[in-house]
């Protein structure tokens, strides 16, 4: 409306000037006439026929909008988590092809983090392929020896009640306990002394060997003598007396300890069982030897279909982890999604990053595109999709395009008390002396 106002505005004043200067001698008065035309028409609308009308309509003003250019293409980037820029690869105006890395985070925890990830799951795969594979070898010789050793003690009990059978068994549980303080105490100094000297004493021994062995080793049949033989035993000597010696100054492994209790614990209980053995105990013992067998047979038979899902669930859930971690670790890296030139840069090594906060402006400028800025809702109600239209450039005066509207957003928004629409225009062809924000005009015709 307010370019419509405008526009009759200009018409009178020309129709005015042109007037004044034909009185005054200045234009002919074809050219005052072509001048004047308009104001006499809008003075004579209310008299006019039909005809007439058609010319007022063709008097309407022509919509123009401003307008600027604008890539095609173009992003603001962020990234997707904190942290210290310790690499930025580029600055503004740089082109970068697309997957170019632009933004490198400190990325330690990251991978601290893959690693780990990567190690519960091979833990978790270890275990399926350990439940999947079945009992060891080894695994069902300690179940049928737990087999063997519940059938013995059931046939202790049985036959319990024996003439000899307690004083045997005190015997025994002598002799264990004896064996576990021997192996808890250690080696006594008297021990470490004889370990020494006869490790003195095989040494010396095998100095001599050396030394007779070294008088006849150039010797052609010098492997086949005596001498080479007695070299032999006596190294076999020196190294059994050095081991024997290295074992009583370390002491008892904990599992000859733990073997020493054991058989006290295991005399202990035969000792009992024979002076309280009773019928009753008997089928107590008895259970115990089916349990036994049931747990060998359950041992042979293999994994069970709820274990193997169980672990089938773990590695799927370590799978997941390591996904995790490494979209983590993707996540301290900022690549150009397409190919363009780097508009805006917001950050610098060494500075601290916030997640969501534009970083990089990037653009396409190989293709461009126009939007309007004040085209008000009574200018909108004539244009559609695909009306064609004409382009002018401030900078490039000389440059006009043709273009096509590609798509109107439906929602306006107001402008200093006017609702102006933005419409998004094609050109049919690009130029590539256009910049970006470069100021334009469009010509959409009459209105």
């Amino acid at each position: 409306m307010k370019r419509f106002m405008m526009f009759l505005l200009i018409v009178v004043a020309l129709a005015g000037a042109g007037y004044g200067a034909y009185a005054m001698g200045y234009l002919p008065a074809e050219i005052t006439q072509v001048i004047a035309a308009p104001a006499e028409q809008g003075a004579q609308s209310d008299v006019q026929s039909a005809p007439q009308d058609v010319e007022a309509q063709s008097a309407q003003p022509r919509v123009l909008a401003d307008a600027k250019v604008v890539p095609l293409l173009r992003s603001d980037l962020s990234m997707a988590a904190s942290g210290i820029a310790m690499e930025v690869n580029i600055k503004e105006g740089d082109r970068v092809e697309e997957g170019d890395l632009l933004i490198k985070l400190d990325d330690a925890q990251q991978r601290v983090a893959v690693v780990q990830a990567q190690a519960n799951l091979a833990r978790a795969q270890a275990n399926l392929d350990k439940t999947l594979a079945g009992a060891r070898t080894e695994d069902i010789a300690v179940a049928e020896a737990a087999l063997e050793a519940a059938q013995a003690n059931y046939d202790k009990l049985v036959n319990a009640a024996a003439p000899g059978n307690i004083a045997t068994a005190e015997a025994a549980l002598a002799k264990a306990q004896a064996e576990y303080t021997r192996t808890t105490q250690g080696a006594t100094e008297e021990m470490l002394i004889g370990a020494r000297a006869n490790l003195a004493s095989t040494e010396a021994q095998l100095d001599q060997a050396r030394s007779a062995y070294n008088r006849i080793k150039d010797m052609a049949d010098a492997g086949m003598r005596q001498e080479s033989l007695a070299m032999q035993q006596a190294t076999i000597a020196y190294e059994a007396a050095q081991a024997q010696l290295n074992d009583m100054l370390n002491g008892p492994t904990a599992a000859e300890i733990a073997s020493a209790a054991a058989s006290v614990r295991q005399a202990q209980v035969a000792l009992d069982t024979a002076k309280n053995a009773m019928p009753s105990d008997v089928a107590v013992v008895a259970a115990q030897v089916t349990q036994a067998q049931a747990q060998l047979d359950e041992v042979k038979t293999g994994a069970r279909r709820e274990d193997i899902a169980a672990a089938e669930a773990e590695v799927a859930a370590a799978t997941a982890a390591v996904q995790q971690a490494l979209v983590g670790l993707r996540n301290t890296e900022l690549r150009a999604p397409f190919t363009g030139v780097i508009a805006t840069l917001n950050v610098t090594e060494g500075e601290q990053v916030s997640p969501s906060a534009p970083v990089i402006q990037l653009a396409d400028d190989t293709a461009w595109e126009i939007e309007t800025s004040d085209l008000t809702e009574l200018d909108i109600v004539g244009i559609t999709q695909g009306k064609k239209v004409s382009l002018t450039f401030d900078a490039l005066p000389e440059l006009e395009l043709s273009g096509t509207v590609n798509r109107i957003r439906p929602i306006g928004q107001d402008n200093r008390g006017d609702t102006v629409y933005t419409v998004v225009v094609s050109p049919d062809k690009q130029d590539n002396r256009l910049l970006w924000n470069m100021t334009a005009v469009v010509d959409f015709g009459v209105k």
